[in-house]
């Protein structure tokens, strides 16, 4: 039986995660849940696909992928289904999904709610996954949509010697993850040396492989298990320290070649 991750702003103090959970199981009781997280922010899509993003293909094929965060986010809403590299992804279409794939080309397959007269959208989720799971034909799912609801988020200015980025997530850390990857780093940097500012603090110009390589309560940047470059403080919490939050600017500048 296929596994089914849950990924949703409910948190664990209410009846919405059993609610669903519940739905799901009454579909085929042989499936296998796996929370991702329940402990995004209310309605923080952003922050769903981060978390998302960097953890969905640890999973097997086949696997089915709920995520249920801001779904009621206007008056008529709309909910996908997806098929991409083997996998299965679920959720409304509300920008998430443009947040969480690259490609232009992904195809979403609008759910049919006609069947819900009192809307309960545990149940139109409960009944897509039973699609799936029970093998019937995954075109058969719902209408092919032209397009999804495009979100952007900001993206790195580049420069010959220069990176601009920003912080896009807070882990439970505190670690300040920015939206700059290995490659990005290593393509533009070139192995010269580099300054990486931020705030009015004095500048980074060290790349770390752990958190131990400075001593307690110093700060450092590192590259963590998902590629992003991030600002931390061993054994301490960067972003509360440093007043680093979601949005903050920061900058990297490469020593420029002379000649």
């Amino acid at each position: 039986m296929p596994i089914v991750t849950l990924t949703s702003d409910f948190g664990q103090g209410d009846y919405y995660l059993p609610l669903i959970k519940g739905a799901i199981l009454s579909q085929n009781e042989q499936l296998r849940l796996v929370d991702i997280t329940h402990e995004v922010s209310s309605y923080d899509i952003v922050q769903a696909a981060f978390i998302f993003k960097n953890s969905w293909r640890s999973f097997p094929p086949g696997t089915i992928h709920l995520i249920s965060v801001n779904d009621y986010y206007q008056e008529s809403c709309c909910y996908l289904a997806i098929r991409h590299e083997d996998h299965y992804f679920i959720g409304p279409d509300n920008g998430v999904f443009t947040l969480i794939f690259d490609q232009a080309d992904i195809q979403g397959y609008q759910l049919d709610i006609s069947e819900d007269t009192t809307f309960d959208l545990h149940q139109i989720y409960a009944r897509a996954i039973g699609h799936i799971a029970n093998g019937k034909e995954f075109e058969k799912i719902g209408k092919p949509v032209d397009e999804m609801v495009q979100r952007i988020t900001f993206q790195p200015v580049v420069q010959p010697s220069m990176i601009r980025g920003a912080v896009i997530h807070i882990d439970r850390f505190q670690n300040a993850i920015l939206n700059i990857n290995r490659e990005l780093f290593e393509r533009i940097g070139a192995d010269r040396s580099f300054q990486l500012y931020f705030k009015r603090h004095d500048p980074i110009v060290k790349l770390s492989r752990h958190y131990h390589d400075v001593p307690i309560g110093e700060v450092l940047c590192l590259f963590n298990s998902a590629n992003y470059l991030e600002i931390a403080i061993n054994m301490g919490k960067a972003a509360e320290l440093l007043s680093l939050k979601v949005e903050d600017a920061v900058q990297i500048d490469f020593k420029t070649v002379e000649g």
